[in-house]
């Protein structure tokens, strides 16, 4: 499938998850900085908490509400064809993010997690790579604070040094946080 061909779907991108914690504050950001025509919806297994969620997201934001739930396959595969990009924040992933997977390899959808679960990226390229290639789809993860902070600052460091010379980046954080019940969910996982 051609990644022009799915321009026609209802939906740019859908965040699924969007009533957690990390799910609600991404709609709140997307509501506030979303360009100017981006279609976009929320989603989740309850719709009730998806409309009143998006009743109080900022700038008069209307996106759509889609019911979809982990725990039903065709739901997610619903959700899927009608999304150019899923977003999810329902983790722990390797508990409850493979059919989503799944659902967008099938259905040509870019996929996006914020997952720190390397069983779970694993498993899902193991699975799920050739048939995303198939359809065009791209399979995205780890798209949170526990890898975009460090990538960005091992290719700043690695842009600063000699080309050709080998070399060895250790990198090393402290952060001042508490885990959110998920993190901490996925940590034990691991």
């Amino acid at each position: 499938m051609s990644r022009l061909n799915r321009s026609d779907r209802p939906y740019d991108i859908v965040l699924f998850g969007a009533t957690g914690f990390v799910g609600a504050l991404t709609a709140e950001y997307l509501a506030a900085h979303a360009p100017e025509g981006l279609r976009w919806a929320i989603a989740g297994r309850d719709e009730v908490k998806l409309r009143r969620l998006r009743d109080r997201l900022p700038g008069g934001a209307e996106p759509g509400v889609l019911r979809a739930d982990v725990s039903d396959t065709a739901s997610l595969r619903a959700l899927a064809g009608q999304a150019r990009v899923v977003a999810t924040t329902v983790g722990p992933y390797v508990t409850y993010g493979e059919d989503l997977v799944a659902a967008c390899a099938d259905a040509g959808a870019d996929y996006l997690d914020l997952t720190g679960e390397p069983e779970f990226v694993d498993l899902t390229y193991v699975r799920h790579d050739a048939r995303a290639r198939e359809t065009g789809a791209r399979l995205v993860h780890a798209c949170g604070f526990d890898s975009v902070p460090h990538d960005l600052g091992v290719y700043f460091t690695v842009r600063q040094l000699p080309e050709g010379v080998p070399l060895t980046v250790d990198g090393f954080v402290t952060a001042d946080a508490a885990f959110s019940g998920g993190t901490f969910a996925s940590a034990l996982g691991q």
